[in-house]
């Protein structure tokens, strides 16, 4: 029966993966108006699982069936010849008495037994994922004796020397980057999408281990921290925003579990975003509904801000922080920013590069390397590849401005 069970918990996990993708992304279905698609697509799988489960159970209940066929034979059997040997004389009653009760005593244990071995086997069946998951090795773990980094306090230097990083070995992303954030300092990095300015957060964060190269934070490699107190000291505003399905409170209160309503609604000023808060009819018990779908994408990264924000980290990191936020808000929430970042060591990236004019360097990557370094103003001079992308972004912000003209 193993194989009916195996193909039965295939079968389950491909239909419930099926059904979790489509309705995460509702959507998208809705856009395309594939909701028959999707019917039809989990449909199928279900009736594949139905055909599993069925094969499944009819095996059960045959074994069963079985099992206590070949018993109760084997049993009536016995007591057969048990009972022509008290007909010829050669077993008294008693003896046949005690025959049956020698078989009862022997049954129900061998029956008892024959559950419980097909109750195991049933459950190592059913936990073999469980078990291939748990022998997958970790891509990165904690040194023995790793050491613990600060949470909270003085801002703290990142360096990153000659870092080469690459998700496959065919396709180098980093290909030897070099730069120094001292303590306090706001460091921008900005370039073509696909450069790899995202991916050096993650290698800050340590989702993933360099190839080449190292990445310290205060002098020491991150390889050498523990992840839990990395991870602790930097704070993250993603582009990609997710909140949970809960109340707006508990979204800010995630950044610092067990801060006082005090300190959750002071994050939620400094993020432009209490006025909002309190002006709906739940105020902060009001619920955002799965992945933050009933606050718009400006209100949902205020929260996302405001939750960084409560944090408190050491290293801030502002991963195209205010790229759903109107012009307006994003002159509040970046007057917001500057203030929080005061006192922090900063990485911004960014696409729109009015947001990191004041950044105490800007590093423009190319191809996986530094194409140019310096500030704004010196960047602008060297008329290189900085200016080409400020000289576009201004036009494009003209041509927005402009208003039509009717013909």
């Amino acid at each position: 029966r193993t194989k009916f069970r195996r193909a039965m918990n295939e079968t389950d996990n491909e239909a419930q993966t099926k059904a979790i993708d489509s309705l995460l992304n509702f959507e998208t279905v809705k856009y395309f108006g594939n909701e028959a698609h999707e019917s039809q697509r989990f449909d199928k799988s279900l009736a594949r699982f139905e055909i599993a489960s069925v094969k499944s159970q009819v095996s059960l209940n045959a074994l069963n069936v079985g099992q206590a066929v070949i018993i109760s034979v084997a049993m009536a059997v016995m007591m057969l010849m048990a009972a022509n040997g008290v007909a010829y004389h050669h077993m008294k009653i008693g003896q046949f008495v005690l025959v049956n009760t020698y078989l009862m005593q022997l049954y129900i244990p061998l029956n008892f037994l024959g559950f419980t071995y097909l109750t195991l086997n049933q459950g190592l069946i059913d936990m073999e994922q469980m078990f291939s998951l748990l022998r997958v090795d970790h891509e990165v773990t904690d040194k023995p004796g790793a050491l613990v980094l600060a949470e909270h306090g003085a801002p703290a230097e990142i360096r990153f020397e000659d870092v080469h990083f690459a998700y496959n070995p065919d396709r180098q992303i980093i290909k030897g980057i070099s730069f120094t954030a001292a303590p306090g300092r706001k460091i921008a990095i900005v370039g073509p999408t696909g450069s790899g300015k995202s991916t050096i957060s993650r290698l800050l964060f340590r989702f993933y281990d360099t190839t080449g190269g190292a990445v310290s934070v205060d002098g020491h490699d991150v390889r050498d921290y523990t992840q839990g107190s990395l991870r602790g000291a930097i704070g993250v505003v993603p582009q990609d925003t997710v909140l949970f399905n809960d109340s707006i409170f508990y979204n800010i209160a995630y950044g610092r579990p067990g801060a006082t309503v005090e300190e959750i609604e002071q994050a939620a000023r400094f993020a432009q975003v209490h006025d909002f808060i309190v002006s709906l009819p739940q105020g902060y018990k009001t619920k955002v509904g799965e992945r933050g779908l009933k606050l718009s994408g400006g209100e949902k990264q205020r929260v996302a801000i405001a939750r960084t924000i409560l944090k408190n980290p050491r290293i801030l990191i502002l991963d195209e922080a205010t790229s759903a936020l109107d012009t307006h808000t994003e002159q509040e929430i970046s007057a917001a920013l500057r203030q929080v970042a005061f006192d922090r060591t900063t990485l911004v990236i960014a696409h729109r590069l009015s947001t990191v004019t004041d950044a105490d360097e800007i590093l423009v990557l190319r191809g996986g390397l530094i194409a140019e370094r310096g500030s704004h103003a010196g960047l602008l001079a060297m008329g290189g590849v900085y200016a080409g992308m400020w000289a576009a972004q201004q036009v494009e912000s003209e041509d927005i401005a402009l208003p039509e003209v009717a013909e």
